[in-house]
């Protein structure tokens, strides 16, 4: 079985036990997928499962847009990062770099997006 094939059919529910919270899907690699490549200067900082969400995810490209998904455990984390190229960092050793703080400053200050359609909740910026 290919790793793109492991990585769509997520994790079985019974691999989830003790979390409130969904696998990662299809949807949410395509997410990374396109981030990465629609962005310079992308860096990937692993957050390690919890109570209530499986492990995720941040991308911080380099302007300090990020990103937050669901992935199916720190390795699978690993291994996508280095099928998209970019390099990897455990989220509770590193901490997160300022220049992802700083974006989301500037977006609290410039107030809410005039988008067409708005974000599902929880889905991140």
């Amino acid at each position: 079985m290919g790793f793109w094939t492991r990585m769509r059919r997520g994790t079985p529910a019974a691999d989830r036990r003790g979390t409130l919270d969904r696998g990662a899907g299809r949807a949410d690699l395509a997410h990374l997928e396109q981030f990465v490549a629609t962005r310079r200067g992308v860096e990937g900082f692993v957050e390690p499962r919890t109570a209530v969400t499986e492990s995720t995810i941040v991308l911080v490209a380099a302007d300090g847009e990020w990103t937050r998904r669901r992935i199916d455990g720190p390795e699978t984390a690993r291994r996508l990062s280095r099928e998209l190229g970019v390099p990897v960092y455990d989220a509770q050793v590193t901490g997160y770099p300022q220049r992802m703080r700083d974006w989301s400053a500037r977006q609290k200050q410039e107030g809410p997006r005039q988008g067409p359609t708005p974000r599902p909740l929880g889905e991140g910026p």
